[in-house]
């Protein structure tokens, strides 16, 4: 059972994705798992096997460095935004988390 504080995260109108240091996904939020569903449960797997050289050595970076990334894509008609960032333990990098949600093909951009 998910711990109260993480609740949120599994009804969240978001896929969340996460793994440790080594690249093996330790949590998948509802959405998630959906979306991934015809590979399987994936929780237990390393996420290196399922991604390209390019992609592998961009989230090795982020891993060793601490940065982020963002990007948007089309998948299956759909426009969406893809976070990616380190977590931390006490400071120290213990692995990455993704959201990936869906966005309109146009959005509203304001300056505050």
């Amino acid at each position: 059972m998910l711990p109260k504080e993480l609740a949120w995260a599994e009804e969240a109108n978001c896929a969340i994705t996460v793994c440790d240091v080594e690249g093996t996904i330790i949590y998948m939020n509802r959405r998630a798992c959906e979306t991934f569903a015809s590979h399987g449960d994936l929780i237990g797997k390393n996420l290196f096997s399922c991604h390209s050289a390019g992609s592998q050595e961009k989230i090795r970076h982020m891993l060793a460095t601490g940065e982020s990334n963002a990007y948007t894509i089309s998948k299956n008609g759909l426009r969406k935004m893809i976070y990616q960032t380190p977590w931390r333990v006490d400071g120290k990098i213990a692995g990455m988390a993704e959201i990936s949600m869906v966005i309109p093909e146009e959005m509203p951009h304001y300056i505050r």
